[in-house]
């Protein structure tokens, strides 16, 4: 390393997209169980815009403590630079990406160094470039959290009960809503893997995207009503939220389940008459569920989709493009 300072973007206060800073700050030194990463790409994820805004959307006894100035971003893939003298695993040299420090908001990854938890972090699959791997870490892990694996026993901030997920097979039929965005698009394609019909619920111009993933159904949520369209389901992912998430429960059949990625309002009334289940989770750094779906996006069994990317630089215009919504896949920043 030529230099000892490197750019990364920080957040002196909370605001819009043009509080996004671009500094020069220190590289940061691997602490024990960390290496060190030279940034190649970034993945924007809602936790980014949550911190710039000042976590105003979280309960406030679930919100975690941070001093600013902060480095936004938890999603990275790059090269190991240097390693702390305690990791076994990771050489100088490798190729890797991670989800880091979730759920802390302490990722501090839009940045061209980033020292990251060893335990984050897995090699980065070969078949897929730096911005596809920066892509994959936080969307890819929820949906296996939810979906596939919790592996881990943390309890939820959410819900007192354990998250278990459903076994998915070809008798099971899944309906993901929201499926063009990181999150839905990585579940449809693990429900396909596990051979469940889905139904992919976005507006109408992510049809032909959906249906090239394997969605069996789909349905543009701005022409019909899922809830009147569909009924029967065993499984509801819905990776949307807010106060119209109720309405999902009417698709489902008794002994289902609706899986909340993100904060809905349910009736406990509704749902015991209903005989169904709702169960949710918080996605947690996980390396070796990495390593695992690593071998999935390796051999093009999950893809990556990328809407669009951006230079570290200009992350503003990443967070400008996230907030007009109707995202399909990925946001990713690229560092060089």
């Amino acid at each position: 390393m030529p230099t000892h300072t490197m750019r990364a973007i920080r957040l002196h206060e909370h605001g819009g997209p043009e509080v996004l800073r671009y500094d020069e700050v220190p590289i940061p030194g691997p602490r024990a169980g960390e290496v060190l990463v030279r940034v190649h790409a970034v993945g924007v994820n809602p936790p980014d815009w949550y911190l710039r805004d000042g976590l105003s959307n979280l309960p406030p006894e679930t919100r975690p403590k941070f001093d600013l100035p902060v480095i936004p971003g938890t999603d990275v893939s790059g090269v190991v630079e240097a390693v702390a003298a305690d990791v076994e695993g990771f050489s100088v040299g490798d190729e890797v990406f991670g989800l880091l420090r979730f759920p802390s908001f302490d990722g501090r990854a839009y940045a061209e160094y980033v020292a990251a938890p060893a335990s984050d972090l897995a090699r980065k699959p070969a078949g897929i470039d730096h911005v596809h791997a920066a892509g994959a870490p936080m969307s890819l892990l929820t949906a296996w959290q939810f979906l596939i694996e919790l592996g881990h026993d943390h309890p939820s901030p959410f819900q007192a009960a354990r998250h278990r997920p459903m076994p998915l097979d070809a008798d099971t039929t899944v309906l993901v809503n929201g499926a063009a965005g990181g999150v839905g698009h990585f579940a449809l394609q693990l429900a396909k893997w596990k051979g469940a019909r889905v139904i992919a619920v976005a507006s109408g111009a992510h049809e032909s995207f959906l249906r090239e993933l394997g969605a069996d159904e789909f349905i543009d949520y701005t022409r019909g009503r899922p809830e009147e369209l569909v009924h029967d389901v065993d499984l509801v992912l819905d990776a949307v939220g807010g106060r119209d998430s109720g309405r999902f429960l009417r698709t489902l059949k008794r002994g289902g389940a609706l899986f909340p990625v993100f904060f809905g309002e349910y009736d406990d009334e509704e749902t015991a008459k209903l005989g169904v289940t709702v169960s949710g989770t918080q996605v947690r750094s996980n390396g070796a569920q990495l390593a695992e779906v690593g071998r999935l996006l390796d051999a093009g069994t999950v893809r990556v989709a990328i809407d669009g990317t951006f230079s570290l630089a200009d992350a503003r215009a990443a967070h400008e493009r996230a907030a007009r919504g109707h995202i399909q896949g990925k946001i990713v920043l690229t560092v060089a």
